[in-house]
């Protein structure tokens, strides 16, 4: 069996996999992301990942890794400036990979961003398979994206090309960590939610976490607060889907990620909020739907892109050459 691997590094977890060319995980490992520890710390827990997978019997038949992070990245340089990894600025991710003393011999790491890796990965095996032109986002610790047009999956001189995230949605908004005002992380991100729930007096019980998932549960429930909050991060993003459908027009928009868990509880407002912002002929009736591969789409897509890479038909779909 071909075997292809990949990991996935965010905000909050650092994932990786074995991944078939049919797109299926042979073995996933996990790691929490000690994201405000320091750049040896954070290194150690990808290390703690890849250990695990080489553990596997088929970790030797692995033909290629892909990398999938949390951006802004540098495919050439193949360092990596996550927003909300602040050690990690310049980091030379896919040096300090390839180094690892069980990775095979010739074997160079192929770096992309987050949400371009689950962009490849949505549109090869998810809900924009049958789209030309289509935004993939993923709304999480952070916010991030990835564009398929005319078939094709566009990375971008750097590999930041749909950095949706930081596309400023208020214009009077406080700063964003990128150090731009209002941008859209800072409003409808997992952890802008929680904050914008707590802000409004929102409070968790004993033992409970204050996260994006729990303020959707409170959500569900009825409570007020948390609902603004789910309604605030739906406008941000509706205003920001609607301004890139403007730009390149688009045939779909699939949004994955930790907060698109929610549900109803973000998708139904933020359909509703699309009706506001996307009132051009082209732009409206857009269909916003939710990821198909769940928070596995990174794994997958970093897997395609560097199997494509490599040459590998099986998985060549998601960015065609």
């Amino acid at each position: 069996m071909t075997v292809y691997g990949a990991l996935d590094i965010g905000g909050t977890k650092i994932a990786g996999a074995l991944v078939d060319d049919a797109g299926t995980l042979v073995l996933r490992a996990q790691r929490p992301t000690p994201a405000q520890k320091s750049a040896p710390e954070l290194m150690a827990a990808v290390t703690s990942v890849i250990d695990e997978l080489a553990a596997h019997p088929m970790w030797d038949e692995m033909t290629c890794l892909g990398i999938a992070s949390a951006g802004p990245v540098d495919t050439a340089a193949g360092t990596v400036s996550p927003v909300n990894i602040p050690a990690w600025r310049h980091f030379p991710l896919v040096d300090e990979v390839a180094a690892h003393p069980r990775l095979p011999v010739g074997l160079r790491p192929v770096l992309i961003g987050d949400a371009l890796a689950m962009a490849a990965a949505e549109h090869w095996l998810g809900a924009a398979r049958q789209s030309e032109n289509a935004l993939c986002m993923v709304v999480s610790t952070g916010v991030g994206g990835g564009l398929i047009l005319d078939g094709r999956l566009r990375t971008g001189r750097t590999g930041n090309a749909g950095h949706i995230g930081h596309i400023s949605v208020d214009l009077d908004g406080s700063l964003c960590p990128c150090g731009a005002p209002g941008c859209v992380e800072g409003l409808a991100s997992g952890t802008a939610i929680a904050a914008q729930a707590q802000a409004a007096g929102w409070s968790t019980p004993a033992g409970v976490a204050p996260t994006a998932a729990a303020v959707a549960d409170a959500a569900r429930k009825g409570d007020r607060r948390a609902l603004e909050a789910y309604e605030r991060a739906a406008q941000a993003l509706a205003a920001a889907i609607a301004a890139t459908a403007a730009l390149v027009e688009l045939d779909i928009v699939v949004i994955g990620g930790g907060v698109a868990q929610a549900g109803d509880t973000l998708f139904v407002p933020l359909r509703r909020r699309m009706v506001d912002y996307a009132v051009l002929d082209f732009t409206r009736g857009l269909p916003v739907v939710p990821a198909l591969l769940a928070l596995d789409a990174g794994l997958i897509g970093a897997a395609a892109v560097a199997s494509a890479q490599a040459g590998a038909p099986a998985l060549a779909a998601s960015p065609r050459p």
